[in-house]
């Protein structure tokens, strides 16, 4: 991924975020979200959805270059991260990137100083080809914007809003993703973590990362006495 030279901020993108890695099960929304964002023929998209949906994850899996090499130069902009800079700056020549995605928008979209940087920035990523991903927790309509432009620019293209994780799925992502690293996770230990910790992604991909580390470190599976152990749950 290209640094963010313009700040001089590198904003690094997680190598655990791929679409091999993200758990979106056959019919639901986030499979077709991974369908959409696979699709270069897609210039613009608007993701939306509760935090620990998956937002993030699918952002950043669009920016990692594949084995093709498809993707070099990819820009990743989390907000909350970047919504303390001036927006000209921020979004600054982004549109020479073949392809940007913006995450949290709902942090700065009802600032109106954002509006028009953004959109001036859709129209120069639409002239120059760069497609361009937008996720937020909320629905364009919902976001606060006072120019009506923007909006439209916003609902111009694909949105698909994706619908927080049945306990369920909870467990079976906790699981997903252990399996992915190796581990097996057993339907008890990944109810104990489901229990224990907060319930969005970060703070489930977090705990697997501690015991991920402790399993290889200690040669022990993630036995339920484990966990608690490691955890200090």
């Amino acid at each position: 991924m290209q640094n963010f030279q313009q700040l001089s901020l590198p904003v690094a993108l997680d190598d655990q975020a791929t679409f091999d890695n993200f758990y979106a099960p056959n019919g639901t929304p986030q499979h077709m979200a991974t369908f959409l964002l696979k699709d270069d023929g897609r210039r613009f998209a608007y993701l939306s959805g509760a935090s620990g949906v998956g937002l993030s994850h699918l952002l950043q899996a669009s920016c990692q270059i594949t084995a093709l090499g498809h993707n070099s130069g990819a820009i990743y902009l989390p907000l909350k991260e970047l919504c303390g800079y001036p927006p000209e700056q921020v979004f600054e020549a982004l549109e020479l990137a073949p392809i940007v995605c913006i995450d949290d928008l709902q942090l700065v979209a009802h600032l109106e100083e954002w509006q028009v940087p953004l959109f001036n920035l859709f129209n120069r990523c639409r002239d120059s080809g760069c497609r361009l991903i937008i996720s937020a927790h909320s629905s364009p309509d919902h976001l606060g914007l006072k120019l009506q432009d923007l909006l439209s620019r916003l609902k111009s293209g694909v949105s698909l809003h994706l619908p927080a994780y049945k306990d369920e799925d909870q467990r079976r992502l906790l699981q997903y993703r252990a399996n992915s690293r190796g581990l097996y996770l057993s339907d008890e230990a990944a109810n104990f973590l489901l229990n224990r910790l907060p319930r969005n992604s970060h703070s489930m991909m977090q705990a697997l990362e501690v015991l991920d580390k402790a399993s290889l470190r200690e040669q022990r599976r993630l036995t339920l006495p484990f966990v608690k152990e490691f955890l200090d749950l």
